[in-house]
């Protein structure tokens, strides 16, 4: 009866242990409706949404897509339970400082380790004072009064082909708004990913970023305008930095990020 019992128990933390494994990765995409930039430009939830399917085909994922216009009080609890995040949405610094409770969330998440990425206006601020929140989860910053963005056609470079994020991309020449003269944290490994071509200097547009708490996050700059989504190399680097933030290997040639041109259209 005794070895009975064993058996039983033992088959039970095998069961347990295989149910846990099993379960999906759960990602949120947190946007925001317009923040007062032209149509075309800034559109949050509509690129989430590309980046959403993107993601789709993953085995074990579970995306979900978030809304997070203030006051988003359900903010804190719905991160609380999140493996990744990726935040687009507008000024990011300030957003993460807006909620006390929110912040103290962000850190939690780096805390225990989980993915975080930040694309273009969600790695900024106007105000100085929300830097710091900035760099201390994303590792790099868009911020202050002395910050640089210019929109111009520049080569998107691939710094080194033989990273992760960046397989099955190569470099080719793009029209977007880049933030460049980044401020990055002192602390962890911050990795150049892409730089582009700004006043005759190559600035780091999107990095990787290991977090001293074993974490890891990624930035991206670009993605001022809708319709650079259109670039698979665009929708495979962002998509293969969720992976790479969650230390899922992302395939040999590069991740399948297609998509129809209805899953580009903006909302009339």
């Amino acid at each position: 009866m005794f070895r009975n019992l064993l058996v039983t128990s033992g088959t039970i933390l095998l069961l347990a242990g295989t149910l846990a494994a099993q379960a999906p990765m759960k990602v949120l995409l947190i946007g925001q409706g317009p923040d007062g930039h032209p149509p075309a430009t800034h559109e949050y939830v509509a690129g989430l949404k590309v980046l959403q399917k993107c993601l789709g085909t993953i085995k074990d994922f579970e995306v979900s897509m978030l809304r997070a216009d203030e006051p988003w009080t359900e903010g804190p609890e719905l991160m609380a339970r999140a493996d990744g995040i990726v935040l687009f949405l507008s000024e990011g610094g300030k957003w993460m400082n807006n909620d006390p409770k929110r912040l103290a969330a962000l850190k939690a998440v780096a805390a225990r380790g989980a993915g975080i990425v930040g694309l273009h206006w969600a790695v900024g601020t106007r105000d100085a004072k929300n830097i710091d929140a900035c760099l201390d989860l994303l590792g790099a910053c868009h911020g202050g009064p002395d910050r640089k963005y210019k929109v111009l056609e520049t080569r998107f470079q691939v710094v080194d082909p033989k990273h992760p994020i960046v397989r099955g991309i190569e470099s080719f020449t793009v029209r977007d708004e880049f933030y460049y003269k980044l401020k990055t944290a002192r602390a962890g490994t911050l990795t150049p990913i892409v730089q582009a071509r700004i006043d005759d200097v190559d600035e780091t547009v999107a990095w990787a970023w290991e977090r001293r708490d074993g974490g890891r996050s990624f930035g991206f700059t670009g993605l001022h305008f809708h319709e650079n989504w259109k670039h698979e190399a665009y929708r495979r680097l962002v998509a293969q930095a969720v992976l790479w933030t969650l230390k899922v290997d992302s395939p040999a040639k590069g991740l399948n990020v297609e998509v129809s041109e209805g899953d580009l259209k903006l909302p009339k």
